[in-house]
C-alpha cells in the first residue's frame, strides 16, 4: 500500500492558477518584475512598489546563489 501526505501526491496545480485564487479570494496580489504581460511602464511601478515596500534586490555576494 502506498501512501503520501497531503500535498504530496497527484496533480500540482498551475502557479498562475495559484497567483488568481490568491487576488480573488484574499486580495494577494504576486507579480513577476518582469512578466512580459506588462508594459515598461507597469513593470517600473512593481519594481519600485516592490523596492518601496520590501527595500532594494540585494546584490549576490561571490560564491552564493539565490
Amino acid at each position: 500500500m502506498k501512501w503520501a501526505p497531503r500535498g504530496y501526491g497527484g496533480d500540482r496545480r498551475p502557479p498562475e492558477s495559484i497567483k488568481r485564487q490568491g487576488w480573488q479570494a484574499q486580495r494577494v496580489l504576486v507579480i513577476d518584475a518582469d512578466d512580459e504581460r506588462l508594459t515598461w511602464l507597469e513593470r517600473e511601478l512593481v519594481r519600485q512598489l516592490g523596492e518601496k515596500l520590501y527595500g532594494e534586490k540585494q546584490k549576490q555576494q561571490e560564491g552564493r546563489h539565490e
